[in-house]
């Protein structure tokens, strides 16, 4: 295979230029409030700079998209995503944000964030422990 030692150091490069990202383990809010999910960006890596998006992952079924968002210029709503959900950012804590108003008991989902830059994107995000008490929404990944 002539190619593979070309392709070693393109999966290298690549997975060497993404950032991590953090999420908060869970997150609890009252319904009818508005919940704010956070999605850091390592060290060394500017959210401004950064396309994030968001997705919902209610148990036993597959992940919706929900949203991007870059800058109030750049966004994109899913399709059917109510406006109760939008994106922001935070510059000064370098992270990308989910807002989600009007909580909703259908809200109570695992929230996932994902960055897209240039040609290549990344995937993380941090588990909460299954036996914790949950209420809506909460963060959880692999």
């Amino acid at each position: 295979m002539a190619w593979a030692p070309l392709l070693l150091p393109f999966l290298i490069h690549w997975s060497w230029a993404q950032p991590v990202l953090t999420q908060p383990p869970s997150l609890s809010a009252s319904l009818d409030t508005t919940a704010r999910l956070t999605c850091t960006l390592s060290t060394g890596y500017s959210v401004g700079s950064y396309v994030i998006g968001w997705y919902q992952q209610v148990p036993g079924r597959p992940p919706r998209y929900l949203l991007t968002y870059h800058t109030e210029e750049i966004k994109h709503q899913g399709s059917g995503v109510h406006s109760r959900f939008s994106g922001s950012k935070d510059d000064s804590a370098n992270a990308g944000v989910l807002s989600i108003s009007g909580l909703q008991p259908e809200d109570e989902a695992d929230y996932y964030c994902a960055t897209a830059h240039g040609s290549g994107s990344s995937f993380h995000a941090h588990s909460a422990s299954d036996d914790e008490e949950q209420a809506v929404p909460r963060t959880r990944g692999q």
